[in-house]
């Protein structure tokens, strides 16, 4: 069901039933995070996250029904990220998955160039042929939800559940509004966008080259 889930949410996943399997997939796989079950046969998720914390920077979100406060703290000792008890709700779930990673993101990557735009993700900085640009939060943020996955669709779902800006209201629509304004700030071209073009159907995504 999370697997299932987190795939429409545009990410993949890649689910194993041990700590052991756990392990040969980190070195397989690569992935950018690991949602670990604390109850897990074989290895357990405390001894698991003990062994990562050696081997790995992979961000660490640990998913339990063991909600005493000293077992939540053990695991953030152990270096986990984040910690969420069952039950939880799966978008709450998402919700917390893509804190983790924007952190992670922040951590390996402070900024990036991608054609005339240099953005800065620590300082929430945009420039444009060296000149600053003033963005919103939210454009901002949505900017740079398409600066880390060049070339990825986003849907307007998608791109809500990233920002989660309290005056949306729940409302998807309103990401047209956002991104509008965006582009209008960049200096963009509807009709010919040199950043960000519009997915019939679906929403958004980062221009080509």
């Amino acid at each position: 069901m999370v697997c299932g889930y987190l795939d429409k949410m545009g990410f993949r996943t890649l689910a194993v039933h041990d700590g052991f399997q756990a392990m040969d997939a980190l070195e397989a796989a690569k992935p950018d995070l690991m949602l670990l079950d604390v109850m897990m046969p074989g290895l357990d998720g405390f001894a698991l996250a003990k062994l990562l914390v050696n081997r790995s920077t992979v961000p660490i979100l640990f998913m339990t029904a063991r909600t005493e406060e000293a077992d939540r703290v053990l695991g953030l000792e152990m270096g986990a990220d984040d910690y969420i008890s069952k039950p939880f709700s799966l978008r709450e779930l998402t919700a917390r998955v893509r804190a983790v990673l924007r952190r992670s993101d922040h951590r390996e990557s402070k900024g990036v160039r991608w054609k005339d735009l240099e953005v800065d993700f620590e300082s929430f900085r945009v420039r444009k042929n060296g000149n600053p640009l003033d963005l919103t939060t939210v454009q901002f943020q949505i900017l740079a939800l398409f600066l880390k996955s060049p070339g990825r669709a986003f849907s307007r779902l998608q791109i809500l559940e990233e920002v989660r800006d309290t005056s949306f209201a729940g409302y998807e629509r309103t990401i047209d509004v956002h991104v509008k304004n965006l582009r209008k700030v960049l200096g963009d071209d509807v009709k010919e966008p040199r950043y960000i073009e519009t997915v019939r159907g679906i929403g958004y995504r980062l221009g080509t080259e």
